[in-house]
């Protein structure tokens, strides 16, 4: 049976989950409470604009995989497969520091968080990463949506939303 798997790295936007630490962020900031950073801020994040996403999907969902025709069980690549399939990153390609992050969330809101560091949670890690060669390489897709605009966009569909 054909399966493309699709890997998503740290997504944002407008309708995202209110778990997350933009919705936390800015709920937070607008309420002049103290957001909580883990790892002291030095977390990097592979943050990914929604609309990256969707376009990523639609682009992969329009092809079936096929396997690797020249593929060889007497010395098989565990990265590919007779089988029809293809896994695909979208991500945005660009690791951010949580604090530029929250820097521009700031400069979009008007208004500076008070931050609470705290350590690095159990079983998190410090980094995430998308390569997504295999996604310019299938379908001449990178997505490139910049932290100022996908934020800006999220801020303004948050204070619309919540009558901010």
């Amino acid at each position: 049976m054909p399966t493309t798997g699709l890997r998503f790295f740290t997504v944002y936007g407008p309708w995202g989950r209110p778990d997350m630490a933009l919705f936390l962020f800015t709920r937070a900031i607008l309420e002049n409470r103290p957001i909580d950073v883990f790892n002291n801020g030095n977390m990097e994040r592979d943050f990914t604009y929604i609309d990256d996403i969707v376009e990523g999907v639609y682009r992969v969902i329009h092809r079936v995989p096929e396997g690797i025709k020249d593929w060889n069980g007497d010395a098989p690549d565990p990265a590919t497969s007779y089988c029809p399939y293809r896994i695909y990153n979208i991500g945005n390609n660009n690791k951010e520091r949580l604090l530029r992050y929250i820097e521009v969330l700031e400069e979009t809101l008007g208004k500076k968080a008070e931050k609470r560091f705290l350590p690095m949670q159990p079983g998190d890690v410090p980094a995430t990463y998308a390569d997504v060669d295999d996604l310019v390489q299938d379908f001449q897709y990178k997505p490139g949506t910049t932290l100022e605009y996908g934020i800006g966009r999220f801020v303004q569909w948050y204070k619309e939303y919540f009558k901010v």
